[in-house]
C-alpha cells in the first residue's frame, strides 16, 4: 500500500496542534528547569552535581519512555499515547509544586521524563503522517510540529519569574513551587487543546509492513552524532540561566534571552525546512550540530548581551531542527511501516546522551572554571557530533516517502 496519507485541509493548523505537545513534553516539562534551578538550588541548598542530577534524572525517565512508547501506540494507537503523556506529565508537574524533599522531586523528574517520551514520539510519528500528504512541505510541517517546543520556552519564560514573583509577594516559603504549579496548568490547557486535531490523524498511514525495516547499522553514524547531541545541548539548556547569572546578568534581561531562544525555536521550522527536504544523509544533523557547537561557546567567551543574545538566538533556531532532521532522515530511508522503530532508536539515544550530559557538566561546573568549562564541554561534544554526522549516508529507497521543495 501506499506510504502516503491523506492530506489534511489545514496542515498548518494540525501541525501547530500537534506543536503543543512538544511544548510540553520540552519546553515546559524539561527545558523551564534552567529557569527554576537558580532559585531551587539557592532555596535548598544543592550542588550543581545534585542540580544537574535532576535533568539526568528527566532524562532516564526518557530512556525508559522511549524504550516503552513503540509498544504502547502499538497497542493503544499514537493518540492515545500523546494524550496520556500530556495528561501524567500534567500531574506530574503539578505534584512538583508540593514537595521539597530532593529525593521527591527526583522521582518527579524520573517520572515526567517517562511521560513526556510518550508525548514527543507519538507526537513525531503523527507528524510525520502528516507530512506524507503535503509532500511539498513536508519538512516544514515537521518543523513545525518540533518548533512547538519554543511556546513552551516562552511560556515558561513568562510563567515562571511571574508565579515566583506573585508567591514571593504573599510570602511563600518555597516561591519556586508556585511556579510548578503555574507550568501545570499550562500543560492541561495545552493538552485540551491538540486533543481534537491529533486524533484525525492518527492512524492516517496504512503501511505495509514490506520493504526495508530500520537497521541500527544502516543509521549507526546519524544515531552516534545524535547521542552527542543528546550529550552537548542538554548542558546548555540546564544551565545556561544559571550561568548569566553568576555573570550578573538582570533578571529582565534573562527573561528576554529565553524568550527570544523560544522564539527562535519557533521559527526554526522555516528556516531549516529545505535543508531536511533536500538531503538524505547526515548532512542537516552535521550543519546544525556545529552551528549550536559555535552558539555554546558564545557565552563562555564573552558576557556581554550583545554576545549572549546571538548565543541564545542562534541556539534557538537550530536545536530543535536537529530533533526534526532525524524525522527527515528516518522518513527520506524507511518505509512508513518502520518510522515508529525508527524514530523510537533515535529518540532513545538522544534520551541516553541527555542521561550523560547533565551530571558531567554540573560536576565539571563544581570544580576549578565553573559553568564556563562546563559550558566548553558542551561545546565539544556538539562538535564531534557534527564530525561524525558527516559520515551517514542515505539508504535510497525504491519510493521515497517525500520529495521536498529543495
Amino acid at each position: 500500500m501506499s506510504d502516503a496519507a491523506p492530506s489534511s485541509p489545514n496542515p498548518v493548523l494540525t501541525a501547530l496542534a500537534l506543536s503543543l505537545g512538544a511544548a510540553i513534553s520540552l519546553g515546559m516539562s524539561r527545558f523551564s528547569y534552567a529557569l527554576l534551578l537558580p532559585p531551587m538550588r539557592t532555596d535548598l541548598s544543592w550542588s550543581y552535581l545534585l542540580a544537574g542530577a535532576m535533568n539526568t534524572g528527566n532524562a532516564f525517565g526518557y530512556f525508559i519512555g522511549a524504550l516503552a512508547t513503540p509498544a504502547l501506540m502499538r497497542r493503544f494507537g499514537a493518540h492515545a499515547a500523546l494524550i496520556g503523556g500530556a495528561l501524567l506529565t500534567t500531574a506530574f508537574m503539578l505534584l512538583s509544586g508540593f514537595v521539597v524533599d530532593a529525593g521527591m522531586l527526583l522521582l518527579q523528574r524520573v517520572l515526567a521524563g517517562i511521560a513526556s517520551a510518550l508525548i514527543f514520539i507519538s507526537g513525531g510519528v503523527l507528524a510525520a503522517r502528516l507530512a506524507a500528504g503535503h509532500a511539498g512541505r513536508a519538512g516544514f510541517l515537521i518543523g513545525l510540529y518540533y518548533g512547538g517546543t519554543g511556546f513552551g520556552i516562552i511560556a515558561s519564560a513568562l510563567l515562571v519569574p511571574l508565579a515566583i514573583g506573585a508567591a514571593a509577594g504573599h510570602g511563600a516559603s518555597h516561591a519556586w513551587q508556585w511556579a510548578w504549579l503555574a507550568l501545570g496548568i499550562a500543560c492541561l490547557l495545552a493538552a485540551v487543546l491538540m486533543a481534537g486535531p491529533s486524533r484525525r490523524i492518527d492512524g492516517a498511514v496504512q503501511a505495509s509492513a514490506a520493504g526495508q525495516r530500520f537497521r541500527l547499522g544502516d543509521f549507526g553514524f546519524g544515531l552516534a552524532g545524535y547521542f552527542m547531541f543528546g550529550v552537548g545541548y542538554i548542558g546548555y539548556m540546564t544551565f545556561v540561566i544559571a550561568l548569566l547569572k553568576e555573570q550578573g546578568m538582570s533578571p529582565t534581561l534573562i527573561t528576554a534571552f529565553y524568550a527570544l531562544l523560544g522564539a527562535g525555536v519557533v521559527v526554526s521550522s522555516r528556516l531549516w525546512a529545505g535543508l531536511l527536504d533536500r538531503y538524505q544523509g547526515g548532512q542537516p544533523l552535521a550543519i546544525l550540530n556545529g552551528l549550536l557547537a559555535a552558539a555554546t561557546l558564545l557565552p563562555v567567551l564573552s558576557a556581554s548581551p550583545i554576545a549572549v543574545f546571538l548565543s541564545g538566538v542562534v541556539f534557538g533556531s537550530v536545536f530543535l531542527s536537529v530533533v526534526a532532521s532525524t524525522t527527515a532522515l528516518v522518513r527520506h530511508n524507511l518505509p512508513a511501516a518502520s518510522w515508529s522503530s525508527g524514530i523510537s532508536a533515535f529518540t532513545t539515544v538522544f534520551a541516553l546522551g541527555q542521561i550523560v550530559g547533565p551530571t558531567i557538566v554540573g560536576w565539571i561546573s563544581d570544580r576549578a572554571g565553573g559553568l564556563q568549562r562546563g559550558l566548553v564541554f558542551s561545546a565539544c561534544a556538539l562538535l564531534v557530533g557534527a564530525v561524525v554526522a558527516t559520515r551517514q549516508r542515505a539508504r535510497l529507497r525504491e519510493s521515497p516517502p517525500f520529495q521536498g521543495e529543495g
